[in-house]
C-alpha cells in the first residue's frame, strides 16, 4: 500500500495541514472544509461530465423504451439501435461508474487522515514547504469535536443526500405508471441517507463533515446542470404529450 499512501493519503494530510496552517485559521473543520472543495474542484470537470451525461440518459428514457418495443425480438439490434442513440447525443451509459471509482480511494484515503493522530509531534511525512504546526486542534469553530462520532453532523450529511438524490431524478410525468427501473431509482433517494446514518453514526465527525460539504459542492452543481439541461426535460414533456 506504499503507492497509495505517496499518491493519495500523504499528498492530502499535507494539503490539509497547509490549510490549516493558513487559512483556516488552525481551525481543523475549516480546514476539512477547504481540503473537500480543493478535492471537488478539482474532480470538477470529471463529476461535471459524469453527471450532465447521467441526465441525459434520464431524459432519453421515453426514446429507449420505444426501442426496446420494437426491437423486442431481436436483442442484437436493441442493443445497436441504443448504443447509436447514446452516440448520437454523445453520452456514455457507464459514464457515472467512473466518478464514483475517483472517490472510493480519495474515501479511503481521508478516512486514514482522519484517524490519525494529531498531537504534538505526531504528524509523519510533511513536504519541507508544510509547517509542522503542533497538536492540532480537533474541533469545528469550537464547537464540534471531529475525532468523536456527531448525529448532527451524520443527520446532516443523510439530509444532504437525499436531497442530492432528488435533483438528479427525473420529473414525474401526470397520469403515467412509472416503470419498474424508474420506481427502483425513486426508492434509492430514501436508501442512500439510510445507509449514510448506517455507516458513518459510529465514524468520526470529520468524515461526516467532508460528506456534508461535498454533498453541498454536489447539490450547487447539479441545480447549474439541471438548469442548462431545461431543454431536454421541455423536448420529452413535449414528446410525452404528443405520444400521449
Amino acid at each position: 500500500m506504499a503507492w497509495f499512501h505517496y499518491l493519495l493519503t500523504q499528498p492530502l494530510t499535507n494539503v490539509l495541514v497547509f490549510f490549516y496552517n493558513t487559512i483556516a485559521l488552525r481551525d481543523l473543520g475549516l480546514a476539512i472544509i477547504l481540503l473537500t472543495v480543493f478535492i471537488r474542484l478539482v474532480l470538477f470537470p470529471l463529476f461535471h461530465k459524469s453527471t450532465r451525461q447521467q441526465i441525459i440518459i434520464q431524459h432519453l428514457q421515453p426514446r429507449l423504451k420505444e426501442i426496446q418495443k420494437e426491437f423486442k425480438e431481436d436483442k442484437v439490434k436493441q442493443t445497436e439501435a441504443m448504443m447509436a442513440l447514446y452516440r448520437e447525443h454523445g453520452v456514455n451509459p457507464f459514464s457515472g461508474f467512473l466518478f464514483l471509482l475517483v472517490q472510493i480511494p480519495i474515501l479511503i484515503a481521508l478516512y486514514q487522515i482522519f484517524l490519525l493522530d494529531f498531537g504534538a509531534g505526531k504528524l509523519a511525512g510533511l513536504y519541507s514547504f508544510v509547517a509542522d504546526p503542533g497538536a492540532l486542534h480537533t474541533t469545528l469553530l469550537g464547537l464540534i469535536n471531529l475525532n468523536q462520532p456527531s448525529i448532527l453532523m451524520v443527520a446532516l450529511a443523510a439530509i444532504l443526500q437525499y436531497f442530492q438524490a432528488k435533483l438528479a431524478l427525473p420529473p414525474r410525468q401526470e397520469g403515467k405508471i412509472p416503470s419498474p427501473a424508474e420506481a427502483a431509482m425513486r426508492h434509492m433517494v430514501f436508501i442512500g441517507p439510510l445507509i449514510t446514518l448506517l455507516i458513518f453514526y459510529r465514524l468520526p465527525s470529520a468524515v461526516s463533515l467532508y460528506w456534508v460539504v461535498s454533498s453541498l459542492f454536489s447539490i450547487g452543481q447539479q441545480i447549474v446542470i439541471n438548469r442548462s439541461l431545461a431543454h431536454l426535460r421541455n423536448g420529452s414533456n413535449r414528446s410525452s404529450h404528443s405520444n400521449a
